[in-house]
């Protein structure tokens, strides 16, 4: 079995979820673990891809290649399956993911698994596992030829150290299409923030419509500041234009399963629900007894979250303090 993991980087650093999406492929006793890393500046990183599982790391390293675009990447990746016969390509979830992963398995009409939460092998095979209907069931799925390609839920999967060294390092140059150049990156912006990620963050605080108004979003954030972790937000929140999209948690927007998640004003619509079920420990804050996210909540504090919210997070801020 051979498996090639795309390493999707940013600031001079695999991210997160392609490391844990590596760790993953090395779990499955595959004999070539694999990653590749495209873009400009990057060759200095590959190396510690071993660490994780790949036993070497393809890379092209290319001032032409710096913008973010799906296009050459995917011709990039499809020149690797086709060269080196690689039967599995594993992606983390990101936008750029999904839509290099969308172009490969048509470029090489391949099977895509989407939201896939684990992955194992069974009598030669590998089956996947990813919910279904809205995440109200769990359901096992495969391939029915090679390449085969999947995505995996963000925050699904942890990085793990495999105690390896240094992976070997093969620098290569993609053959990039015609139609791969067509389209130009003007500008790139980047959004001006503190904090991890809503992908990586272990702690996520999540305000809704309880809130009662934009400027009360403040009570999520000093929260969310004090116990180190990020800012979410609800659909109805995001459609009013209290918060920015990137901040959506759901159906419509991001699944993120931190340990901890603090929901603020939330009722619990299986829209939210959907997004944020898989956390290790959810606690709710609502002042409505029957709001249906204590149904599936750890802990649930019924009571105005304006006073209980500022209170939490002094607390905090002591016991960090002490």
């Amino acid at each position: 079995m051979s498996v090639l993991v795309f390493l999707e980087h940013h600031g001079g650093e695999i991210q997160k979820g392609s490391l844990a999406v590596l760790s993953k492929a090395a779990q499955l006793g595959a004999g070539d673990v694999a990653g590749v890393l495209v873009g400009s500046g990057v060759r200095d990183v590959a190396p510690s891809a071993g660490r994780y599982g790949a036993t070497r790391v393809f890379v092209a390293d290319d001032p032409a290649l710096d913008a973010p675009l799906p296009q050459p990447r995917v011709d990039a990746l499809a020149q690797l399956v086709r060269e080196h016969g690689f039967e599995t390509v594993l992606f983390a979830q990101s936008v750029l993911a999904a839509d290099v992963a969308a172009a490969l398995a048509a470029r090489l009409e391949a099977g895509l698994n989407w939201q896939l939460t684990d992955l194992v092998a069974r009598d030669g095979e590998l089956v996947g596992t990813q919910p279904a209907l809205s995440d109200s069931v769990v359901v096992e799925s495969g391939w029915t030829s090679t390449p085969r390609l999947a995505i995996f839920r963000s925050g699904a999967l942890d990085p793990v150290e495999h105690g390896g060294g240094e992976a070997q390092v093969e620098e290569f140059t993609p053959a990039i299409e015609d139609f791969s150049r067509a389209a130009e990156m003007l500008e790139q912006a980047h959004e001006e923030s503190t904090g991890p990620s809503l992908e990586d963050a272990e702690v996520i605080v999540a305000g809704g419509r309880g809130l009662g108004s934009p400027d009360k979003f403040t009570l999520v954030e000093e929260l969310a500041k004090a116990l180190g972790g990020a800012v979410g937000a609800t659909r109805a929140v995001v459609d009013a234009g209290w918060y920015a999209y990137q901040h959506q948690i759901g159906q419509t927007g991001k699944a993120v399963a931190p340990k901890l998640y603090v929901a603020c004003g939330i009722s619990g619509a299986i829209q939210h629900k959907v997004g944020m079920q898989s956390s290790n420990v959810i606690v709710a804050i609502n002042k409505d007894p029957n709001a249906p996210i204590f149904e599936f909540s750890d802990l649930g504090v019924v009571g105005d979250l304006h006073e209980i919210v500022p209170k939490l997070t002094e607390l905090v801020r002591q016991r960090k303090g002490g």
